[in-house]
């Protein structure tokens, strides 16, 4: 196996996906749930996030040249989802028990597009189109892995976290990455409008 590679690929999933960076937006999204369906929803948006990027690590520049979609569009979409998301957060409306029951935030948006976004899926692409042989898809592949791995277990043990804040704390936690998760929409909309001018 290219360990090299392997190192290479993580690190950039790694600083991409922000392991540490969800344990504000997991607490916010999370802040009405019991401490087993917490526990639930971090291996679900773990489960989702590996299967979006090992989906589009196959299959995704076929995916996006038959629906003529450009990597632009993908990024400015997850950029408006995470901006309508953000808006929630700093208005309260997600702290609303019954939008807590609307939908498993599992899946949307922590799964995609908060873990598995944009940048993550274009990352896994450009490492699958420079592989040529076996070795450099096992590398990919384990990178993926141990990344995701991570990711869980900064997910599970934010419940120790989530005891030591509170509900004052959580409240402020909450509107904290509300404003953190604007800005990284508005920064992906951005590149998006960008990429679209320069193309």
């Amino acid at each position: 196996m290219n360990w090299q590679l392997f190192v290479e690929g993580f690190v950039t999933l790694f600083v991409i996906m922000d392991p540490p960076g969800t344990i504000p937006l997991f607490l916010a999204l999370t802040a009405n749930l019991r401490p087993g369906e917490r526990r639930r929803a971090a291996w679900q948006a773990v489960a989702v996030s590996l299967a979006v990027i090992v989906a589009f690590a196959l299959f995704g520049q076929a995916i996006l040249n038959y629906l003529n979609i450009s990597l632009a569009a993908l990024q400015g979409a997850g950029g408006l989802l995470l901006l309508l998301v953000a808006l929630e957060l700093l208005t309260g409306k997600l702290d609303d028990p019954q939008t807590a029951q609307g939908g498993n935030i599992a899946m949307v948006p922590l799964g995609t597009p908060l873990l598995a976004g944009p940048g993550a899926i274009v990352a896994t692409m450009v490492f699958v189109q420079g592989s040529d042989d076996l070795p450099d898809f096992l590398a990919i592949g384990l990178a993926i892995v141990a990344v995701h791995l991570v990711i869980w277990a900064f997910m599970r043990y934010s419940v120790v976290i989530r005891r030591l804040l509170k509900d004052s704390g959580i409240l402020l936690v909450s509107r904290i990455a509300g404003l953190l998760l604007a800005a990284i929409a508005v920064q992906l909309v951005a590149e998006a409008v960008r990429a679209f001018v320069e193309g």
